[in-house]
């Protein structure tokens, strides 16, 4: 429908009123993006060196049993669920604190520092700068 068609009152309404609607969508969109939190503060690359501060939400142990590495998973902010890898021979391992790793519960508060592997996953093991630790609740 074009404009010549409308009663003149309504030509000059009309623009006036698209105008203040594509404003406010403008304005609403643009404020649903400033709140709308990052799902990763940085993404991992796997081989990269990461630290996350979380709380324990699950721990397996059970694979130490055949030499497989242990599975704590935690929540982090901002990083959602992030599975810490344990290996079983801490004899062989170089990190920190990890003789401690079969004390952590769930809702404790860790901080794990080691190589990000496949899906995201965090081995601490490798270097003597990984480490895991408990934190002050």
């Amino acid at each position: 429908m074009s404009l010549v068609h409308l009663p003149a009152r309504m030509r000059t309404t009309l623009p006036r009123v698209s105008a203040v609607l594509a404003c406010t969508i403008t304005v609403a969109a643009l404020t649903a993006c400033a709140s709308t939190p990052a799902a990763h503060s940085s993404p991992w690359i796997e081989g990269d060196q990461a630290t996350v501060d979380g709380t324990v939400t699950t721990v397996d142990t059970s694979p130490w049993a055949y030499d497989g590495n242990a599975r704590l998973v935690m929540a982090t902010q901002g990083r959602g669920a992030v599975t810490v890898s344990l290996p079983a021979r801490w004899n062989l391992c170089k990190a920190q604190g990890i003789d401690q790793a079969g004390t952590f519960k769930v809702g404790d508060r860790v901080r794990a520092t080691g190589t990000v592997g496949a899906q995201g996953a965090l081995l601490v093991c490798e270097q003597p700068t990984h480490r895991i630790e408990r934190l002050a609740n």
